[in-house]
């Protein structure tokens, strides 16, 4: 058998026919069209929110939080970009947490301070930090700068009690 033009087709289970919705009771899809009953859901535009129990306590805030979260103990750092120190400071000057938050930059409570290498410099700069991305410890060097990693502050987190009045 050749194979000509009228003898193409698509394979078996390629091709499906359109739901007609609303189109009678005789198409499996009619009446209400799949949407269930009357209500909010059944109007066009209306829906409820993902966990929406209709005013009632959501199950995932019934149920109790179980198990130990390492967010409270991540180290928030402040960002300043390699651009930023080129900008700000001239050459041979030491770049610090506090000269930064004098500048505008870092001002918010952060845990320390991360320089990346966003940018250009040409400046010869001490730079003491918290962190260091690799593209920003190369820069600073390759301008004649020195990284230096400054220790994250120590937090303090009071322990729990189980005690009870």
């Amino acid at each position: 058998m050749t194979m000509r033009l009228n003898n193409l087709s698509p394979r078996p289970g390629a091709k499906h026919r359109r739901k007609r919705k609303g189109c009678g009771e005789s198409s499996g899809h009619g009446k209400t069209s799949g949407r269930g009953g009357k209500g909010q859901t059944a109007r066009s535009g209306g829906s409820v929110r993902l966990g929406f129990e209709g005013g009632q306590m959501p199950m995932l805030r019934r149920i109790p939080k179980r198990g130990f979260n390492n967010k409270r103990f991540t180290a928030d750092f402040a960002t300043v970009n390699v651009s930023d120190l080129e900008t700000l400071f001239e050459s041979g000057a030491t770049v610090t947490p506090e000269s930064l938050a004098e500048r505008g930059l870092a001002i918010r409570k952060f845990a320390g301070v991360k320089v990346l290498g966003d940018g250009e410099l040409t400046k010869k700069l001490t730079v003491k930090a918290q962190a260091f991305s690799a593209g920003a410890k190369d820069k600073i060097a390759k301008a004649g700068g020195v990284c230096e990693e400054l220790p994250l502050p120590v937090i303090h987190h009071k322990p729990k009690t189980t005690e009870t009045k």
